[in-house]
């Protein structure tokens, strides 16, 4: 019989990732590899579990986080940061990709390293943070005994643009530009698994369509793709989806449309067009697909709130815009007028509609609405986010209640569709969706509702994420696959992370593998801290 295996699954019922019908079947894991085994074959293993009556799927792929610095050691006594960094994991996740919207922790010039470093902690929020040079050097800044997933990361355009040219309203020179595109191409020949852009925040927003594809020409060379929060998700999602499919087409790259959604009011019921754009676009040779996250609600920075003049120059300037009168009337009259290819979340929907998810130092008003925080002091709105920003350091996370059930569930249902969690790991009330996306979709969208049959779901968050960013071994469940791996339960998987509650743990996931080992045992993490950062080749 040989040597006994490390851990071996007895009696589940695999659900592969291809998107095939589950099957009976033992799995075997020896030096973090897969072993596929007819039900009851003679085995001897260090560890052997009975998951009778339980689901085995691979390990979830969350191909759309902001989770970079959570693998950067923190000086701090927080217990929170523990719970965010296994938040992923203890719903099934065991790979994510970071460096989403234009924001990564790397590339930059030399020079241009220590003025990126506040934008960083703004973004990310836990503390100070170091820009790498290239991927190479982001994946040597890690800490793999803090990572309980495996990470991979896009190359963010924004901070990319920043590293070489600030945070200028201006086109790149031409010199400027071909240093953007010897970064990426350095960055992607290392490992990073594509190219992102954040086209709602400063700098990315200054960026006109000419600059992206000569960025996606590079990702294009690689095989790598482009993945775009688009310009607008709102009253121009018709436009920003076409700008896009212009960039795939023009520049031979694969388009990944994240977190794709039609928020505000002026754009409910618009993904009655969008996927069937999307559909098109693909039927006409372009390699679009997008990723979701199953709540009618998002979360950013709460400065992505004001118009982008007002971000020019980064959050130094900003703050300094902002003890201005004058600039607070401007941004008044910007968000009720609206500004020439501007998103404009507000004008879209409203103060009411934004929450505050993380303040640092003003930890009672995490979880409420702007307008009430507003109303109870007599002020204008636009004045006490502008206060509350500087007293913050620019330093806020919001959530906004933008969307509308029947958009949301169209997206989930689109075989366009992946899952993504959008997370942004704060401190303070962060989104829901941090610790519920994965298991929210199994079990409200999929067991109860129907939406999506259990092998349609797991293969939207494994098989199709996987071939999508070329994660090679990972993804299904077959000989000499990765041993990432999930047990679940599927009569009573669930999401239990809620807005007031936002990192409690689900049900229903029992036994999470990654790299081979037990990093959840009966729902409980273990400890074994096995993830890695992923370099896509």
């Amino acid at each position: 019989m040989g040597a006994p295996l490390d851990l071996l699954l007895r009696g589940g019922t695999v659900v592969d990732g291809t998107g095939a019908a589950a099957r009976r079947a033992d799995i075997g894991v020896r030096a973090g590899r897969i072993t596929l085994l007819p039900t009851g074959a003679p085995a001897t293993a260090l560890t052997t579990l009975d998951v009778t009556g339980r689901t085995v799927t691979p390990g979830f792929i969350d191909v759309h986080t902001h989770s970079d610095a959570l693998a950067v050691p923190q000086d701090t006594e927080d217990p929170s940061v523990e719970t965010l960094r296994l938040a992923p994991l203890l719903q099934g996740v065991t790979t994510e990709i970071a460096g989403n919207c234009g924001s990564s922790l790397f590339p930059a010039l030399p020079e241009r390293l220590g003025g990126l470093a506040g934008h960083l902690r703004v973004t990310f929020g836990l503390g100070p943070l170091p820009p790498a040079a290239d991927f190479t050097a982001f994946a040597a800044g890690q800490a793999p005994a803090l990572r309980a997933t495996h990470l991979a990361s896009l190359v963010g355009h924004g901070t990319l643009r920043a590293g070489v040219m600030g945070f200028d309203d201006r086109a790149p020179t031409d010199t400027e530009l071909r240093t953007m595109c010897d970064l990426l191409d350095r960055s992607l020949t290392q490992g990073a698994a594509g190219l992102s852009t954040g086209l709602i925040y400063p700098p990315g927003t200054y960026a006109d369509t000419d600059e992206i594809v000569a960025l996606a020409r590079i990702a294009a060379r690689h095989g790598k793709p482009y993945v775009t929060h688009l310009r607008d998700e709102m009253s121009g999602i018709d436009t920003a989806l076409e700008e896009a499919l212009h960039i795939a087409v023009r520049s031979g790259a694969p388009l990944q449309i994240s977190h794709h959604k039609t928020a505000g009011r002026h754009a409910w019921g618009a993904t009655l067009r969008t996927l069937p754009r999307l559909e098109q676009a693909r039927a006409e040779g372009v390699d679009v697909l997008c990723d979701v996250y199953p709540y009618t609600a998002g979360s950013t920075v709460l400065h992505a709130m004001l118009p982008p003049w007002a971000n020019e120059g980064g959050i130094p300037a900003l703050l300094a815009r902002l003890r201005d009168d004058a600039v607070r009337e401007r941004v008044r009259r910007d968000i009720a007028g609206g500004v020439a290819g501007w998103e404009n979340t507000v004008g879209n929907g409203g103060w009411d509609l934004i929450a505050v998810a993380a303040a640092p130092t003003h930890p009672h008003i995490q979880g409420r609405r702007i307008a009430d925080l507003a109303a109870e002091r007599a002020v204008d709105p636009v004045d006490y986010v502008a206060d509350l920003l500087l007293a913050e350091e620019g330093e806020v996370t919001i959530i906004s209640h933008s969307m509308r059930e029947d958009d949301v569930r169209r997206v989930i249902a689109s075989p366009l569709a992946m899952i993504g969690s959008d997370g942004v790991p704060k401190p303070g009330r962060p989104h829901p969706r941090w610790a519920g996306s994965f298991t929210r979709v199994l079990g409200r969208y999929g067991r109860d509702e129907g939406l999506l049959t259990l092998e349609n779901a797991v293969h939207k968050m494994t098989g199709l994420p996987a071939a999508r960013f070329g994660l090679t071994g990972r993804g299904t469940i077959r000989d000499g696959a990765h041993a990432d791996l999930v047990v679940l339960d599927p009569a009573t998987v669930r999401d239990r992370a809620t807005f007031d509650s936002p990192l409690l743990a689900p049900d229903g996931i029992g036994t999470v593998v990654v790299a081979g080992r037990l990093a959840v045992h009966d729902g409980r993490p273990t400890g074994v801290r096995a993830g890695q950062v992923v370099g896509v080749r």
